[in-house]
């Protein structure tokens, strides 16, 4: 028997529709978007390679639904996407520290002072 190694590059595939899908993706490096937001998250996770490929992969789910269901793609924007994961950060902190016995309070943040001229 071969033993099996599992690379750490994404797949090389032929197909079109895949290929186009990641260069869509790629686009969105830039972008002030949801998407844009979520890839460069991705990207400081998994790497650019492995991002570019999930950006894609959420690419192909949207468009697979605005297909199936006859509706038109309404980004939120990068800032409801920050707000949405720090919302969702700071619940699985909580819920974390209660399971270890730990109550986490939520100190506002000292206000950042800018000189006006």
């Amino acid at each position: 028997m071969k033993d099996f190694c599992f690379s750490g590059k994404s797949k090389q595939v032929a197909n079109r529709a895949a290929a186009t899908l990641r260069l869509a993706a790629f686009t969105l490096f830039n972008s002030k978007s949801a998407l844009g937001a979520y890839l460069r998250r991705q990207r400081s996770r998994l790497g650019a390679p492995k991002a570019i490929t999930a950006a894609a992969h959420k690419l192909a789910r949207l468009v697979y639904a605005m297909l199936k269901h006859g509706t038109a793609y309404i980004d939120a924007g990068q800032e409801y996407y920050e707000e949405r994961y720090r919302t969702r950060v700071v619940q699985n902190l909580k819920r974390k520290a209660q399971e270890l016995g730990f109550a986490l309070v939520e100190v506002a943040s000292p206000q950042l002072k800018t000189a006006t001229a």
